[in-house]
């Protein structure tokens, strides 16, 4: 099994922030990537002029809500709908 998780290192410990499916005293191998060396280069986030001033709009609260109404189903639904397909 892979999987990649984030961790919180506190008093010498790595503190995973999600339950892990291991059994107890199991050995397992550890990657550790730093966060903010990690999240520069991640291809899902935008640069930092995408964020400026002049590249956003300012959206109300009212327009969020009606853009949200017009998502049809639940997102439990289209998790459990997700999970049939596999």
């Amino acid at each position: 099994m892979e999987k990649t998780v984030q961790a919180v290192y506190e008093n010498g410990v790595l503190h995973p922030l999600e339950p892990l499916l291991l059994e107890e005293r199991q050995k397992v191998i550890i990657t550790i990537s730093d966060e903010t060396e990690a999240s520069l280069n991640h291809p899902l986030l935008v640069s930092s002029e995408e964020w400026s001033d002049d590249a956003q709009d300012d959206v109300g609260l009212d327009e969020v809500r009606q853009a949200l109404s017009t998502i049809q189903g639940s997102l439990s639904e289209a998790v459990l709908e997700e999970r049939r397909e596999r």
